[in-house]
């Protein structure tokens, strides 16, 4: 028996003076959509001359409680003061490295249609830390072009392109039908995080980033809570 608790002791003993690795903790989703609209507030509030801001000031312009503010801060290791709250400058720093708005990261944008050529068309993407480099379709009268500033080529030059710029991440603003192939076009170049406008759910393979923000989808739950909202008066 004492020889069985000393060996157990050696073992926990050689256990313990392993590295240890620290688990990288996941924020949650719904946390990290919620995120810029605090940043976006608190900018607010410093043009407005104040330098702190509480989860309390901050529930009251958003309509989101208190305490899932504080829960959500939480995330971004930053500590507020008692009865003073959050610093804003130190607020605003940490909330924009925390959520990659600082470093700028290329893309290139596939298909120059309405929504494709409104986004090449907002420079205010790279305040958020997205510089869309290059643009690409099949239209004749497009190839070769420039919109605000952004060339556009044809989609064939894609993997030459790709060698040029080194860009990681794909906006996919193309039609429905081909979304799938685009996609899969992309993949194959080397991009790794796609982020889809599309309404179609594209399949990619499990290392590659998806975002899928569909103007559609949005207006479908619009509209179907203004006609509930019409149908309870």
């Amino acid at each position: 028996m004492y020889f069985c608790l000393t060996q157990l002791d050696k073992e926990k003993k050689t256990m313990n003076n392993q590295p240890q690795h620290k688990e990288v903790l996941r924020v949650p989703e719904p946390t990290l959509r919620r995120l810029p609209w605090y940043l976006s507030n608190i900018i607010l509030l410093k043009q407005k001359g104040e330098r702190y801001v509480s989860s309390t000031q901050i529930s009251k312009e958003i309509n989101i409680d208190a305490s899932q503010i504080a829960k959500d801060l939480s995330y971004v290791n930053i500590t507020g003061r008692t009865r003073v709250g959050y610093e804003i400058d130190t607020l605003i720093t940490v909330l924009e490295n925390f959520l990659g708005f600082t470093n700028l990261h290329k893309a290139f944008l596939f298909g120059v249609g309405s929504l494709g050529a409104a986004l090449l068309g907002d420079s205010g993407l790279k305040h958020f830390g997205l510089e869309i480099v290059a643009a690409f379709d099949v239209k004749p009268n497009l190839v070769g072009t420039t919109l605000n500033g952004i060339p556009i080529f044809h989609s064939d030059d894609f993997i030459n392109k790709m060698k040029e710029y080194q860009v990681n991440i794909g906006v996919l603003t193309v039609p429905i039908g081909i979304a799938q192939q685009i996609t899969d076009y992309m993949i194959e170049g080397g991009i790794k995080a796609v982020w889809n406008f599309t309404p179609f759910r594209i399949r990619v393979p499990e290392h590659i980033v998806v975002q899928n923000t569909s103007l559609y989808a949005h207006l479908a739950v619009m509209f179907n809570r203004l006609n509930s909202n019409e149908n309870k008066q």
